[in-house]
């Protein structure tokens, strides 16, 4: 933005407080439409419409600085819930993994054990 861009929105914004101020003390003051009527005291009505087209600009702005933070925001809970995922996945298998051995180790018991049993027959 300009230095001269610069000054006239700060004029801009000091007239709006004042009508802000004034509206707050006198309640026959009406706000309807104070953006324009202050951009018409600031520049007169013939900069009213680069006046307009500068803040439709910055809304446009903002709303694009909004949008990229939310797409930011979502990508950062994605990762959040990727990195969820991998931790139950990973959780999962040791659990899978550790109920092998448990398995395994029953099998070998079960196979000891019926040993045991034929090797008391014989004796």
């Amino acid at each position: 933005m300009t230095s001269e861009a610069r000054e006239i929105m700060e004029k801009l914004k000091e007239k709006k407080a004042e009508y802000e101020v004034i509206a707050s003390t006198d309640s026959s003051v009406n706000l309807e439409n104070i953006d324009n009527r202050i951009i018409n005291k600031v520049l007169g009505s013939e900069s009213q419409a680069q006046a307009e087209v500068q803040r439709l600009r910055d809304q446009i702005a903002q709303m694009q600085a909004n949008t990229v933070e939310q797409i930011a925001e979502v990508q950062r809970k994605h990762e959040e819930l990727q990195q969820q995922l991998r931790a139950e996945a990973a959780e999962r298998e040791a659990a899978a993994a550790a109920a092998a051995r448990e398995a395994e180790q029953s099998k070998k018991y079960d196979e000891l054990q019926l040993q045991l049993q034929q090797m008391m027959q014989i004796f």
